[in-house]
């Protein structure tokens, strides 16, 4: 599954976006469900998330130019906050549905080929998240473990959907089906929040994780020569690159050239160990010297 580019696991989500609308309509059409109703209308979310992300993660992994110095990486969250305003909207609609169906009930029909292809869809939709997950986890992609947490949300719907059908044409309860889709609806509201927060935090430039920190912090250590220490390490993600800062303090009477060469020396062993980019500020120790710190040249 790594073999994939982003790219291409997100082409690989638009093909099956479109063969699930096709299926759960298929469902739909068949039993005359609310409830599968609602499952076909998240498909079209998806397929709209999908088109979405396949934009933004093309566009953030654009070179850096003069307008953008930093690059573009920030364009994946406008993806997840895209693809969360999206299944607020679906989520609405789900819910009018299923409340005018509460108010006029309708019998369900018969579930055989309508089931299969319902659960056929939700089969695909896991394999596809599961490719999305790991792609965007190895290419530190939020626009992909976003697009592969909402098809596991769609999973998840499925099956929540199908038992719903199930108990009312069993009991001949047809308020079990609208029903069971209001409760649908709710969880794409959770996982809708869930995106647009996600989206919100990168935005604001949101420190990485404790164990990205720690990784740099164990570097910056073993790659030290003696004499120097860090001090201040800030951090921040802009999408798939994530920047670092710190203050490196060396011995007052090295020149620049020695200086020089060990941040250079630092900034290239942190990106190759942990993919960060950092950036060093030199300050000159000043007395009294910490303990345990040696001032020699390296």
């Amino acid at each position: 599954m790594t073999s994939f580019t982003p790219r291409e696991a997100l082409l690989l989500s638009l093909a099956a976006a479109l063969t699930t609308i096709v299926m759960k309509t298929g469902a739909w059409w068949l039993t005359g469900s609310v409830g599968y109703l609602s499952d076909a209308l998240e498909s079209v979310v998806n397929l709209a998330g999908a088109g979405f992300a396949l934009w933004m993660v093309s566009y953030a992994r654009q070179p850096a130019d003069d307008e953008h110095q930093y690059g573009h990486g920030k364009a994946e969250y406008f993806s997840a906050a895209f693809e969360g305003g999206l299944i607020f909207i679906a989520a609405l609609i789900i819910l009018l549905t299923a409340g005018e169906r509460l108010l006029n009930p309708q019998p369900v029909g018969a579930l055989g080929l309508g089931t299969l292809l319902s659960v056929g869809a939700s089969l695909i939709n896991f394999f596809v998240a599961r490719v999305l997950l790991e792609v965007g986890r190895v290419h530190r992609s939020l626009a992909l473990e976003a697009d592969a947490r909402h098809l596991m949300a769609d999973v998840w719907t499925t099956a929540g959907v199908v038992c719903g059908v199930g108990l009312a044409f069993a009991t001949g309860w047809s308020w079990l089906d609208p029903l069971v889709a209001g409760a649908v609806a709710l969880n794409i509201l959770r996982e809708g929040w869930e995106l647009m927060r996600r989206s919100v935090d990168g935005l604001m430039d949101r420190a990485l994780s404790d164990a990205e920190v720690a990784a740099i912090e164990r570097t910056l250590n073993e790659a030290s020569p003696p004499g120097c220490f860090h001090g201040k390490l800030t951090t921040r993600a802009a999408g798939a690159v994530h920047f670092a800062h710190v203050e490196l303090c060396v011995p007052g009477e090295w020149t620049v050239a020695d200086a020089h060469d060990v941040a250079h020396t630092l900034e290239r062993a942190v990106e190759e160990r942990t993919g960060v980019r950092l950036a060093v500020h030199l300050e000159p120790i000043s007395s009294p010297v910490p303990a345990g710190a040696v001032t020699e040249r390296p």
